[in-house]
């Protein structure tokens, strides 16, 4: 019977979530991983030459069978949770008069009812055993308005304030609830929301992934509420946007997101 501990982490084909299953096998966590792709099998393989074991599973994060399903994976393995990254999340770019409305209603279902459910399966099952870890990924996107991504940033919104209220419920509980709010980082996450032609599209302007992972992961171990996850200047706009009126904030977003023509 292993020793090691177990996480589970929600979208962790690649980007942030690879690199966080990464960061928690080299600290000797088993790791339980899920993906809407079959990619999620070879990710799986690239862990576990760390020398931990690795669970993949794919399953579609937009469905309510999808979610219950890699629950319920997660707890056929009969092992005590001690780390849960909920990180699973789409955009959307382009006008929002232009933008398919199933696919805005898709992303609603991924970024907030997903996240909801899944979180609701991880905190009963935590609680009684009063201890536990769980990282919420939500967006420095949270801080402001998105005109151009006008569905993903209230998504991220509402992950941030979930997480805070969740925080203070289970604080006297043992169980940990941290919020990640990642700047642009160089993964797929922009190219997939249809942005190459945006501010976005730049790789020269985006956060290193191993960076951004490894300050997250370090915040969730500290137990620390929330952290910004990037560079100086990165850091330096989400404290500025507590300042910055919601309307400068708009037009500042919509110079980087709008499509080039």
């Amino acid at each position: 019977m292993t020793k090691r501990k177990l996480a589970m982490i929600t979208g962790s084909t690649s980007g942030i979530g690879f690199e966080l299953a990464k960061l928690f096998a080299h600290d000797g966590y088993d790791v339980a991983m899920s993906g809407s792709s079959e990619k999620i099998y070879a990710s799986v393989k690239e862990i576990e030459k760390i020398g931990v074991e690795a669970y993949p599973f794919q399953a579609d994060a937009s469905t309510y069978d999808g979610v219950e399903q890699f629950w319920n994976f997660v707890k056929d393995k009969k092992r005590k949770l001690d780390a849960a990254v909920l990180n699973v999340g789409i955009s959307i770019g382009g006008a929002f008069l232009e933008n398919d409305l199933e696919e805005e209603l898709k992303l609603i279902d991924i970024n907030i009812k997903g996240t909801v459910h899944m979180a609701k399966r991880v905190v009963q099952d935590m609680v009684p055993n009063k201890e536990g870890n769980i990282l919420l990924v939500s967006s420095v996107s949270a801080t402001l308005p998105t005109p151009y991504e006008t569905v993903y940033g209230p998504s991220k919104s509402f992950v941030f304030m979930f997480a805070e209220a969740l925080r203070e419920e289970l604080k006297e509980t043992g169980v940990n609830v941290t919020a990640m709010l990642p700047g642009a980082t160089n993964t797929e996450f922009h190219h997939n929301a249809g942005m190459d032609s945006t501010y976005f599209g730049d790789e020269n302007n985006k956060n290193d992934k191993t960076v951004v992972a490894q300050q997250g992961y370090e915040a969730l171990m500290n137990k620390l509420d929330h952290v910004i996850c990037g560079d100086e200047a990165t850091k330096k706009e989400a404290e500025e946007n507590r300042r910055t009126p919601e309307d400068v904030k708009a037009a500042q977003h919509a110079k980087k997101a709008k499509p080039k023509q």
